[in-house]
Parts: structure tokens; C-alpha cells; sequence
């Protein structure tokens, strides 16, 4: 049986009851083929969109990706504060065990309106990839089949309202605030430090070694016949897609900073002269 948390007290604003919780829940559940689909035809377009892109000139969008990127960093900024109090609430009064055990944050008006927003927004990001193919950037594998794995896994682990997710999702709203926000100030023309891209990806990694361990801890518990506020099956889809990302995102801290091609790693050398002189 699940315990009872302290009360945790944050001011609910009105448009924060808009949404219910149940209702928002039986839609996901209902549709939740509709996060396969999307993923599918996001797989169709940016493939089939790169292959028209081949034969026509790049595009700028830099005002459509300012727009579009400063949307998300503000919605990650809201989202991050809006879910850490209860995260930080939880963890100070009832300690790790409630904190990745309890789903709680489920009840709440406040974390439940932006769980149910997080979720749906996972289909949203997808038009990240959008930019980058009309644009004709490079798409590497870590950029797609993120977007498609945190889509299907943030719409099932949903459904269950899995009590873990609590961490998964103050995780993400806080490293997307820093990532977007990097985003926007880099599609506004405005020179960002490389030390900052490092930071994120650090960021990145350290969010994936988090949820590996958040995984392997409710994994214990469940094994020692405690209650859980969640299923096995989720747990192992969860510990697999975080240390498939967590395996990526060393790979590509690697090849970007440690052991960066010849044209890459003397941009970077440039940078740090740039900046040593400007101290």
C-alpha cells in the first residue's frame, strides 16, 4: 500500500484546472496509437524530406527557429518551475523512496496539468527535426531516434502513471530550459561560447546516468516485495532506452570535444584562443 506523502502546498492557477487529469489519461489511453503514427510519419518526412531537399537550395527560418526554439525554452522554463517545488517537497520530507515509488505528483492540480502537457508536447519537439532538414543540417541517428523513443516511452509510462516519471520529467523540462534557450540565442546570431554546447550535452549525460540509477532502485525495491507505483515492463523499457541514450550521448561527447574531426577541432582551439585573449 502507498504512503501519504506531507501535504505539499503550491498555489494552482486557474488555467492549471482546465485540464482533467482523468479525462487527459483516458485520451491517452484511448489514442495511444496516435504517438506510433506520428512517429512513423515523422520517420517519412524527414527521410522523404531530406531526399527533396537534395535537389533545392538550404533555407535560413532563422526567425521561424527563433520563434519556434524560444517557444519550447519558455515552456521548459514554466515546466521546470512549476515541477521541481514537488520533486524537492517530496524528497525533503518523505526521502527517495516516495519520491520514486509514490506517483503522487499525479494528484496535485499543478504537476498533473504539466505532466499532461509534457506528454503531449513530446509530439510537438518533433518538429525540431523539420528545421534541420529544410535547413540541410546533419541528422544524425541520436537526434531521431531520441525524439521517437522519449514519444512512445513518455506516452505509455503516462498511462501508467508511473511513479518514477515524477524524475524523468523534472529531468528533462530543466535540461530542455538550458538546451532550447541555447537554441534560441544561437538561431538570434548571438556567438554562444562552445564551453555551453559542452555543458548541455554534460547536462545530458548526467540526466541519462540519473535515470539509469532511478530505474535500478525501483527495481530493487520492487524485488524486495515493496510497494511501487509501477510496472516491470516499464522499468525495462525505461533502463534500456536511458542507457541506449546515455551509450549515444558519451559517444557523441566524444567525437564532438574529445576527439573532434580536423575542420571541428580547430574551431574549437580558435574558440578558446578567442576567449583566452578576451579575459
Amino acid at each position: 500500500m502507498a504512503g501519504t506523502v506531507e501535504p505539499f502546498n503550491m498555489t494552482v492557477f486557474e488555467f492549471e484546472k482546465s485540464i482533467d487529469s482523468g479525462t487527459l489519461l483516458q485520451f491517452v489511453k484511448n489514442h495511444y496509437m496516435l504517438s506510433v503514427w506520428s512517429s512513423l510519419v515523422y520517420v517519412v518526412v524527414i527521410f522523404g524530406g531530406q531526399w527533396i531537399m537534395q535537389r533545392k537550395e538550404k533555407y535560413g527560418l532563422s526567425s521561424a527557429l527563433t520563434l519556434w526554439s524560444g517557444m519550447l525554452a519558455l515552456f521548459s522554463v514554466i515546466g521546470t518551475v512549476r515541477m521541481w517545488p514537488e520533486i524537492i517537497h517530496v524528497l525533503r520530507y518523505e526521502g527517495l523512496y516516495h519520491s520514486s515509488c509514490v506517483a503522487s505528483y499525479m494528484e496535485h492540480p499543478a504537476t498533473q496539468f504539466w505532466t499532461g502537457l509534457f506528454t503531449l508536447s513530446k509530439i510537438i519537439e518533433l518538429g525540431d527535426t523539420v528545421f534541420i532538414v529544410l535547413r540541410k543540417q546533419p541528422l544524425i541517428f541520436l537526434h531521431w531516434y531520441h525524439h521517437i523513443t522519449v514519444l512512445l516511452y513518455t506516452w505509455y509510462s503516462f498511462t501508467e502513471k508511473s511513479s518514477h516519471g515524477r524524475w524523468f520529467i523534472c529531468m528533462n523540462f530543466a535540461v530542455h530550459a538550458v538546451m532550447y534557450s541555447y537554441y534560441t540565442l544561437r538561431a538570434m546570431k548571438i556567438r554562444v561560447p562552445n564551453q555551453i554546447r559542452m555543458l548541455i550535452t554534460m547536462l545530458q549525460l548526467i540526466q541519462m546516468v540519473i535515470g539509469c540509477l532511478v530505474n535500478f532502485y525501483v527495481y530493487s525495491v520492487k524485488k524486495q516485495g515493496r510497494y511501487c507505483d509501477i510496472s516491470m515492463r516499464n522499468i525495462g523499457y525505461s533502463f534500456v532506452m536511458y542507457l541506449s541514450y546515455f551509450v549515444l550521448f558519451a559517444k557523441f561527447f566524444y567525437d564532438s570535444y574529445i576527439n573532434p574531426p580536423p575542420r571541428a577541432a580547430s574551431s574549437l582551439t580558435a574558440e578558446k584562443k578567442r576567449l583566452s585573449k578576451a579575459q
